[in-house]
């Protein structure tokens, strides 16, 4: 997956050097997949993330949805032409957007970011989306994996979907796709969070950072660490419960945070699933679970945060067994079967 994503990264940078549309960095494996904890072995999905530049003569600006949800935070991307009338812009032969008269722009330039993939001056995710598939589709017969393998596109209004197989194996891959911001492992992502997303509402993501927080134990845990191994015990078994993997995937990070990676070999399994058990038994019954990223001063150094989301009160992950007595009580019910 790593060398099939370099390899579009390739052909990104080779067709978009000169576009108006946004530049694409090299993918970035995240989620369950690349942790190395998938749930289900038989059907995990690749998901990468893209973060995207804005093109010659662009800008983004993130701006954040004030009619959001308490416990999402929805950004949109406002896209704004910059004036390019400098001798350097004025070698490359590109027009300025600005100050260049309308006529002379349509018969001699491109058009604009504006004009090909936003709604009303802000990026629009399901144009995007769209584009992602067409990039995909036209650049898979000049990649070297193309002789060996097949590629069926899959649909997916937020994000670019397919499949890879040659008859033995087969990989399913989810490209994600945002913005970075400012200069932290956090982003505006094309995933929604909910049923119903708009399509220029762009959620925060902290996909990166847990996965460079993994990569971080991983470079300090012993050989023979089962910590990934007590992961994946417990989110394959609330497959059908309520309690989502996302919550059990928090509740171990927050023991990786405290609990020296020399304490989770192979002698220390035991106390470990207990340790996990005991977790996820004290925030129901707290009714609170607190987001791993969010309000954690605590993360290794090479993790960096937005200073407002480092700063800002962790929201609770279980905040709907406060609201709600009868999620608590299932909640409760459902941890005494476990």
């Amino acid at each position: 997956i790593t060398n099939l994503m370099d390899n579009y990264a390739i052909y990104f940078g080779h067709v978009l050097s000169n576009s108006f549309y946004p530049g694409l960095q090299r993918a970035i494996g995240v989620g369950s997949a690349f942790e190395g904890w998938s749930p289900r072995e038989q059907d995990v999905v690749y998901q990468v993330f893209i973060p995207m530049t804005p093109p010659r003569g662009h800008s983004f600006h993130l701006e954040l949805d004030s009619a959001e949800h308490r416990h999402v935070r929805n950004f949109r991307v406002r896209v704004q032409l910059e004036c390019t009338c400098t001798e350097e812009q004025q070698a490359e032969n590109m027009l300025c957007f600005l100050h260049q008269p309308e006529e002379e722009l349509r018969s001699n330039q491109d058009p604009s970011l504006l004009d090909t993939l936003c709604s009303d001056g802000f990026l629009d995710v399901q144009k995007t989306a769209r584009w992602f598939y067409q990039l995909v589709r036209a650049i898979w017969p000049a990649l070297p994996q193309s002789h060996n393998w097949h590629l069926k596109l899959l649909p997916s209004r937020r994000s670019c979907q397919f499949q890879v197989s040659n008859g033995r194996e087969s990989f399913r891959i989810e490209m994600l796709f945002g913005v970075r911001r400012d200069d932290s492992n956090i982003f505006v992502s094309s995933q929604p969070r909910e049923a119903y997303t708009q399509s220029t509402a762009w959620p925060e993501t902290y996909a990166v950072a847990e996965m460079k927080f993994f990569q971080h134990i991983a470079r300090r845990a012993p050989r023979d660490s089962l910590h990934l191994k007590c992961l994946q015990f417990f989110t394959r078994l609330v497959l059908g419960f309520s309690f989502s993997t996302y919550s059990m995937k928090t509740i171990v990070m927050h023991l990786l945070n405290v609990v020296p990676v020399s304490r989770w070999r192979r002698r220390d399994l035991l106390q470990r699933l207990l340790d996990i058990s005991d977790g996820l038994r004290m925030c129901v019954r707290a009714k609170r679970l607190d987001h791993f990223i969010v309000g954690n001063q605590g993360l290794p150094e090479d993790i960096r945060l937005t200073p407002d989301v480092l700063n800002a009160p962790p929201y609770n992950l279980f905040h709907h067994l406060a609201e709600e007595p009868a999620a608590r009580t299932q909640a409760i019910n459902e941890y005494r079967e476990l």
